[in-house]
This record gives C-alpha cells, structure tokens and sequence, in this order.
C-alpha cells in the first residue's frame, strides 16, 4: 500500500476544532479532550519537559486583571479605606 498521493487524497474530515478554553486548533472531537489546555479536565495541562511552553503561558503573559492591582495595594500593606482615610486627615 502506498504511503504518498493517495493516501492524502482520504484526508477529508476533520479531527480537531477551537478549544473553548484555549481558543486553539486542539481540541478532539472523538477524544472530547483539548491536546494543548487538556480541556475538560479542570487543571490547565503544562509538563516541566517543555519550559518553553510554559513560558508562553505563565502568569505575566495575559492581562493580568486582578493581580497587577494585588501587587500594587502590597507595596502599601493592603490599607482598607478607613485607614486610608484616617492617614490623609
């Protein structure tokens, strides 16, 4: 049996579609599981043999909503309103 033209000629259907996590091409339909994020599953997949990868998704890479006004109400001790106000007085 040839490995060449055709057998590229019964390449017609697809195996994988959008992740709804990730967003990426990985996710299998048969399998139900996303190759990249590992979708459903609720822990984001990441391997320590691919440091790069884990580069390109670590915390830092995205928005960063929530933690970038985290770190800075730490450099002030996390100061609740009423002792912010009981300061400027």
């Amino acid at each position: 049996m040839t490995k060449g033209t055709s057998s590229f000629g019964k390449r017609r259907n697809k195996t994988h579609t959008l992740c709804r996590r990730c967003g990426s091409k990985a996710y299998h339909l048969q399998k139900s599981t996303c190759g990249k994020c590992g979708y459903p599953a609720k822990r984001k997949r990441k391997y320590n043999w691919s440091a790069k990868a884990k580069r390109r998704n670590t915390t830092g890479t995205g928005r960063m909503r929530h933690l970038k006004i985290v770190y800075r109400r730490f450099r002030h001790g996390f100061l609740s309103y009423m002792r912010f106000r009981q300061g400027a007085c």
